[in-house]
């Protein structure tokens, strides 16, 4: 049985990607206001405190990140900012931290978005984000010593969340979060690294 630590697993992907290896293995939660250990992507300090707590593991999960949605036109870089400090470099953080935190044969498991290779109006902010996510873990696979791997899940719209971000995504066929789930699931439980998983209808 694996160590796990999973971070925004009270979200809709967290949730479903701890039920799934939650079935197999150890799992740690970790969340900004819930969870196990309490973290902030956005806040290096609070990283670094989570894992001097948690100690080592053997996957780092992660399924949480900001991004800012809006007209292109108008949007303030201090609006763009938000998705570059949480979702990129929040996650950007969690490697170069965690990495030092894995035991041999460990990996990192990101997520970034559809809209990396599928942009949408008012999404500027999160194709930017979602495309640096996976040039960063095409490049991080190659220097990772001790057979750690890192590997990113790129889901498209969550069935469950068509309520709230279906208007943004017109035309889009929505996935299950457990589907998703099972992305994860393949990076942990694999044997691939610098890999984008694609989650799409």
């Amino acid at each position: 049985m694996s160590k796990i630590l999973i971070i925004g697993a009270s979200g809709t992907i967290g949730q479903a990607v701890q039920a799934n290896l939650g079935a197999r293995h150890d799992v740690i939660t970790v969340g900004r206001s819930s969870g196990t250990h309490r973290a902030d992507l956005s806040q290096p300090a609070s990283l670094a405190a989570l894992f001097a707590a948690v100690g080592r593991v053997d996957a780092i999960v992660n399924t949480a990140g900001n991004l800012h949605f809006g007209p292109l036109t108008e949007m303030t870089a201090e609006q763009f900012n938000l998705g570059l400090q949480d979702k990129l470099l929040g996650q950007v953080q969690l490697a170069l931290l965690g990495h030092k935190y894995l035991n041999d044969g460990g990996s990192i498991t990101l997520i970034s978005g559809v809209l990396s290779i599928e942009p949408i109006r008012n999404g500027a902010n999160a194709t930017a984000v979602n495309a640096a996510i996976e040039g960063f873990v095409a490049a991080a696979a190659i220097e990772l010593p001790r057979g750690l791997r890192i590997n990113a899940v790129s889901p498209t719209i969550l069935t469950e969340s068509v309520g709230v971000y279906g208007p943004f995504f017109p035309g889009f066929e929505p996935v299950p979060a457990e589907r998703a789930a099972r992305a994860y699931q393949r990076s942990v439980e694999g044997g691939q690294t610098g890999q984008v998983y694609r989650v799409n209808a």
